[in-house]
């Protein structure tokens, strides 16, 4: 069933489409945060901004993908900028809301604290309000960089060059070689897998005192 000959063959093949499946992924998941950071921080100042923001993102989260992808082809082509526009839209009612969630979740009596020993606006924030959020914030990473590498597959649609993974998969469905879509699927499912783990380490490694609450409990 699985052709190990010709994956051994096309190792350089294999080797360059995750690396792009990766790259086009870290662009959509950076850039989509980068904006929702603005996005909150514009919600943290004028929190009755926060339901049109998260309503015009949940909308463009329920067009699908394929449509998405197609209607922009005519405008901006088959280019890099029509793979990431839709990926980085995708992103953003994940860490929008998340990167909200983690800014209310600082304690008031903090936010007092803070501001009675003469802290800035500016101040609070970056020493602050960003560090008490982080944990929320990488969550929000993990979420939105596991659908994102989902995704990606899809580009495969829009020719050879943005491919990535979803190559194999619509190259071996297309000549009936299941090896190149076992390659594409199961390579694609790794890379998620491994996405999650690594946020995961990174989530407890940023919030020690979580295990500390979970072994009191149990003790």
């Amino acid at each position: 069933m699985i052709r190990w000959d010709w994956i051994v063959d096309h190792l350089d093949d294999i080797a360059f489409r995750t690396g792009q499946h990766l790259w086009l992924a870290a662009i959509a998941v950076v850039v989509g945060f980068v904006v929702s950071f603005g996005l909150a921080l514009v919600i943290r100042r004028l929190p009755r901004l926060y339901s049109p923001i998260t309503g015009v993102s949940g909308v463009l989260y329920t067009i699908p993908s394929i449509a998405l992808f197609t209607a922009l082809v005519p405008i901006t082509g088959l280019s890099i900028l029509t793979a990431e526009v839709p990926l980085v839209l995708y992103t953003l009612l994940i860490y929008v809301r998340n990167i909200v969630a983690g800014f209310q979740s600082v304690p008031a009596e903090v936010l007092e604290a803070a501001d009675g020993m003469g802290f800035t606006p500016g101040r609070r924030l970056l020493e602050i309000e960003i560090p008490l959020a982080i944990p929320l914030m990488v969550s929000a990473i993990r979420i939105a960089s596991v659908s994102t590498i989902g995704l990606v597959m899809i580009l495969a649609l829009l020719g050879d060059n943005l491919a990535a993974l979803g190559f194999f998969i619509r190259d071996g469905i297309s000549t009936f070689f299941p090896t190149k879509v076992y390659v594409g699927a199961v390579l694609s499912v790794a890379l998620a897998f491994a996405a999650d783990a690594m946020f995961v380490a990174i989530e407890r490694a940023i919030t020690p005192w979580t295990r500390a609450r979970a072994a009191r409990a149990v003790a």
